[in-house]
Parts: C-alpha cells; structure tokens; sequence
C-alpha cells in the first residue's frame, strides 16, 4: 500500500511523460517512510476533457489510497511529500498554471481483499 493514482489533463504529454508523473508519487511515498517501496503502487489517467473553474486550468490530481489506521499527521505528512515531489518536478520543467492537487484516502482494512494470481 498505497494505490498511487495520478489523474491529469491529457495536453499536459506533451511537456512531461507520465512516468515521471509515477516515479514523483513513489519517491513522495517512499520519503513519507510509512511504505515499503515494493508496497506503493502507481498508475496514470489522463482526461482529454475536462472543467476546472473559469480558467480550464491543466491540472494533476494524485490520490493516494491508503489502509485505514494511519494518524491525521501521518496523511498530512504523506500529502505533504508527494506535493513536494510534484513542485519539484514541474519547476525543473519550467512548467506553470497547473494546479496540482493530492488526497489522502482510507480504504476499510477489513473490507479490502487482494489476490495474486
């Protein structure tokens, strides 16, 4: 855990890949040191349309799917890290007008099951 999900606007490929989208939530969650690295998973959607207020700002909008248990200031440190990561990357690529966005969720440790087939 956690389900890395990183939801942006779809023009936004054509000035970063969204790999490095992905490798920016896994080193943010890594950082937060509440995960093993070969718990975090990751995964893009991008939405070729979209609303965002008056302005159709771009934007990126990371959720971060965690197992419930986790204290208010761990998910606050979490959220923290991985904006941190996504600050750092955009202004290496000069990138601006993008609002960026990320959510901490629990998921019912009780109610959620997994299976590797």
């Amino acid at each position: 855990m956690p389900h890395c999900i990183i939801e942006y606007s779809k023009e936004l490929e054509s000035e970063i890949n969204p790999k490095l989208m992905i490798n920016a939530a896994h080193h943010g969650a890594l950082a937060s040191t509440l995960f093993k690295e070969s718990h975090i998973k990751s995964r893009t959607v991008s939405y070729q349309h979209y609303k965002t207020g008056a302005n159709d700002l771009r934007f990126i909008h990371i959720t971060l799917r965690i197992l419930s248990g986790r204290t208010l200031g761990q998910k606050t440190d979490l959220s923290q890290h991985i904006l941190s990561q996504f600050k750092a990357l955009l202004g290496s690529k000069n990138l601006s007008s993008i609002s960026v966005t990320v959510e901490v969720s629990d998921m019912e440790r009780d109610t959620y099951s997994k299976i590797i087939l």
